[in-house]
């Protein structure tokens, strides 16, 4: 009974709305105990807050089959059959994109060919990182857009054979759909009128003055007889001398490009020249710096030692002085002990 469709449910493509998954994968679904203790008795209104707690897109994994969370939601979708605007609310819930996947998924099974590209497309637009689980039970990163481009290009989503839809230039073609705009044309059209402005200046640049056009054409009037000589053609032309001129033109081709160079490529070469040139002058600094650290520790080190010379010397001073006093001590106390038994001193 838990696994029936709803009596009032619509065939979906002439057939039972549950049937568009397979056979093998539907029985893998009821069988598990995600949809024994989540889905049962899950209604429309309920079926948002496990919608909300999604944390990937899969369909089934590992060696025994199991199916994931999100295939679970989805059959349950087909059998509860929701409405068509609670599954456009599922395609427009921006806060979950989980969600946004599940009604997507959800739309590409049951929707037609129109309704489709309808929603489905402004999803293109969205770029955020999503969770999808492969067979081996591994996850891997995609992106919603990308998600989105399977589920309208691809045979097979989540080990669910998709539904055939129309081609859309032959929706276009019978005026059903306007032609998509990408988003990028706009920035393909700004930056081809961007070139063609930065050509303007180089064809004025390179269109001659009046007085060479008119001189060109008093020479194109009267144009001078020259004997023709046979002389054999060589690769490289060369001057009376024998020697080629290739030098020559690449010298006048350097200096053509740089009178034809754009305003913009001098300014992005100005900049990397004075890029350098701070770069240069902060590393010069840079190495005064660490020159200077490295003088002030010198310097810091040289006083530590004279310091410590100081003490020890002291130190070896006061130690001599003390074994002084206390063998004059001992001499004294030896002396005394000397005369006493009439013997002459050790020190006079």
């Amino acid at each position: 009974m838990a696994n029936r469709t709803v009596k009032d449910a619509h065939s979906i493509k002439g057939t039972n709305p549950q049937y568009l998954i397979e056979k093998i994968v539907r029985t893998r679904i009821y069988e598990c105990r995600y949809w024994k203790e989540e889905c049962f008795a899950l209604t429309a209104a309920l079926l948002v807050d496990k919608a909300m707690e999604l944390k990937f897109v899969g369909g089934v994994y590992g060696g025994n089959v199991k199916p994931s969370p999100f295939l679970c939601l989805i059959l349950k979708m087909l059998q509860i059959q929701p409405e068509k605007d609670i599954v456009v609310e599922f395609i427009r819930n921006e806060d979950f994109k989980y969600v946004r996947a599940l009604g997507a998924f959800y739309m590409r099974l049951t929707g037609t060919s129109m309704d489709c590209y309808k929603y489905l497309e402004p999803l293109y637009y969205d770029y955020r990182k999503m969770r999808i689980m492969n067979r081996n039970g591994k996850f891997e990163l995609t992106h919603m857009d990308e998600y989105i481009d399977g589920l309208l290009r691809d045979e097979r989503t989540c080990d669910v054979i998709l539904p055939r839809i129309q081609k859309r230039n032959v929706l276009e073609e019978s005026n059903q759909l306007d032609p998509r705009v990408s988003a990028v044309e706009e920035d393909i059209e700004e930056m081809e009128s961007d070139e063609e402005e930065e050509e303007l200046p180089r064809e004025v640049r390179r269109s001659p003055t009046p007085e060479k056009r008119s001189h060109k054409d008093t020479e194109r009037s009267n144009p001078v007889p020259v004997s023709k000589r046979s002389r054999s053609r060589s690769p490289h032309k060369r001057d009376r001398h024998g020697k080629t001129r290739d030098t020559k033109a690449r010298s006048r081709s350097r200096e053509r490009e740089k009178r034809h160079r754009s305003p913009g490529k001098r300014h992005r070469e100005e900049e990397d020249r004075k890029r350098k040139s701070r770069k240069g002058r902060n590393n010069r600094d840079r190495q005064e710096a660490d020159k200077e650290r490295h003088r002030d520790r010198s310097n810091r080190e040289k006083s530590d030692r004279e310091r410590d010379r100081e003490r020890r010397h002291r130190d070896h001073g006061k130690s001599r002085s003390h074994h002084s006093r206390l063998q004059d001590a001992d001499i004294r106390e030896a002396n005394e002990l000397r005369s006493k038994l009439g013997m002459a001193p050790l020190r006079p």
